[in-house]
């Protein structure tokens, strides 16, 4: 049995291994290292891929990914080593990366934590798209009637919060099926806003001069690399941030965390010692609605300082996809945005190398999704109760 789990063990090391040579394959094919023959780099990702083929017959979810990336590094290896240095200098300028891939994920991060807490309570939240749409929508109005970005980020918060629970409601007291529920709940996002769009700004569109949360300057980094990569983000991508270590250690180290994951595994263990099976997950979706409307508000009010029709463009199943790659826990979670934003940032760059590669590239997060729908859904250990109605006797 020991010798087993030795092997295990060593297996899941090799894989690992595998992942890091076929990220430092790729890395050395662009700058700063710039290395201008693929030799080296396709010779990594292969030791990689053998590496992952060795991990493949005990740790096949690792070992397959260390052979599909060392695949990938050789194709961008090879592309890297034929395009020019400049136009590769232009996009991997990693300071400008990092600030963009930050930019880009801190929607997603805002809707999956609140996925996170909704899915916790057992209550699954197919409708995270819709809720971060009104306050997307919600942000800007209420920025724009209010004149204060505060007051903008308050009526957002209650639009997203009045939608969950209109879906906690239907989910919870009326039993309906939670996925129906939270696709009706984007489908009527998508009405109200455009109605209201419309019907209030018409063809003009939101006004330019709506008050924008304000980035967050830090002089002290003194204009090296972090200060371009950190030094100038939105006040709200630092929220987002700050709200990853508040959740964790709110589900797994307080009280009342501890019961809301009791409520999502065995919510009929928990109604037996005394807690509110209903009130607790009337709050937790709820809430979810709330830090999902944060993040459409980070986008209009934020990100781009205007609103459009539909314009949160599916990523509130993007975070949805990320609640399900970090396993239902927020530092997993926001790996899987980090990610999606990463390839976001790098598709926004690519055009100065590629305008197909970059089209390629703006796929990719919907891709990602597929994938964590049709394969990490059955291998991750998702709440125990989640998506059956409570019936109390």
């Amino acid at each position: 049995m020991r010798a087993y789990a030795k092997q295990l063990a060593t297996r899941r090391f090799v894989g690992w291994v595998g992942i890091a040579l076929a990220i430092i394959a790729a890395f050395i094919a662009v700058p700063p290292a710039l290395i201008r023959s693929p030799a080296p780099s396709i010779a990594l990702a292969v030791i990689g891929m053998l590496c992952g083929a060795f991990a493949v017959y005990s740790e096949r979810k690792l070992g397959f990914g260390a052979i599909i990336l060392g695949a990938v590094a050789i194709v961008g290896a090879v592309a890297a080593t034929k395009s020019g240095e400049a136009n590769l200098r232009d996009v991997f300028t990693w300071s400008a990366l990092i600030a963009s891939m930050l930019r880009f994920a801190t929607p997603l991060l805002f809707a999956a934590l609140g996925g996170i807490v909704s899915e916790r309570s057992g209550v699954i939240n197919i409708g995270l798209e819709g809720m971060m749409l009104m306050g997307a929508f919600f942000g800007i109005y209420g920025s724009d009637l209010l004149g204060s970005w505060v007051g903008g980020l308050g009526v957002a918060l209650i639009a997203g919060g009045l939608l969950a629970l209109l879906h906690a409601t239907f989910s919870i007291h009326l039993r309906a099926d939670q996925v129906v529920s939270g696709t009706a709940v984007n489908f009527l996002a998508l009405g109200i806003t455009g109605y209201v769009f419309i019907d209030h700004y018409g063809d003009n569109g939101t006004p330019e001069s709506v008050s924008r949360v304000p980035d967050v300057n830090l002089p002290f980094l003194n204009g090296g690399f972090l200060d371009h990569a950190i030094g100038h983000l939105n006040l709200l991508t630092w929220l987002a941030l700050l709200t990853v270590p508040a959740l964790t250690f709110y589900l797994f180290r307080t009280r009342r965390g501890l019961r809301l994951r009791a409520v999502g595994e065995k919510p009929r263990a928990a109604d037996t010692v005394g807690v509110d099976v209903f009130g607790t997950r009337y709050i937790a979706v709820t809430a979810s609605g709330m830090l999902a409307a944060l993040g459409g508000a980070y986008l209009s009010v934020a990100f781009v300082g205007s609103f459009s029709q539909n314009m949160t463009e599916g990523r509130g199943f993007i975070a949805l996809a990320a609640v399900i790659f970090g396993k239902w826990r927020p530092a997993g979670a926001l790996a899987a945005t980090l990610l999606f934003g990463f390839s976001s940032a790098l598709a926004n760059r690519l055009p100065t190398f590629s305008e197909s590669t970059a089209t390629l590239f703006q796929a990719l997060p919907y891709v990602l999704t597929l994938i964590a729908v049709a394969g990490v859904i059955g291998r991750s250990r998702a709440p125990g109760s989640i998506g059956i109605p409570y019936v109390k006797e």
